[in-house]
């Protein structure tokens, strides 16, 4: 069910907007999601990818247990390129392979004081949606209400 009617449900211009989406939005569809023991420290499900995040790769080809360092996220192909993920050209020469950020999962997070107020801010955010059990009612809020 469409909830924002201000927002297309059409899947042509779904596309389009992805496609066409500046850089600056584009860093916020490249999420990648955090490691299960990640999740648990932080409370948060996913993050914007960047340079210097340590990733494992979950699925396709190259995935494995190895964890590899973000070398470079290329914001204009949607793929990002990770240290030791790399497969010869037929000329000999190695090159990066570009995996997209939703097949891997961060392990390692660069931390700095921007990353950490958005981690802030989303777990609070989660927190105070799980602390309220979802509006549901219990005795002890019954019996606020009435006296």
């Amino acid at each position: 069910m469409k909830l924002n009617k201000h927002v297309s449900s059409d899947r042509s211009k779904s596309r389009k907007r992805h496609f066409t989406a500046p850089s600056h939005i584009r860093r916020r569809l490249m999420s990648a999601p955090l490691s299960k023991d990640l999740r648990q420290k932080y409370g948060v499900r996913s993050m914007p990818i960047r340079k210097d995040d340590e990733v494992q790769v979950v699925r396709g080809h190259y995935k494995g247990q190895q964890v590899g360092k973000v070398v470079q996220c290329y914001r204009s192909k949607f793929r990002i390129y990770i240290e030791r993920i790399q497969r010869e050209k037929a000329n000999g020469a190695t090159v990066n392979v570009g995996i997209h950020p939703s097949k891997v999962a961060i392990v390692k997070l660069k931390m700095d004081k921007d990353r950490k107020a958005i981690l802030d801010r989303r777990a609070k955010g989660r927190a105070e949606a799980l602390g309220k059990d979802k509006g549901k009612y219990t005795e002890e809020s019954a019996a606020m209400e009435t006296a």
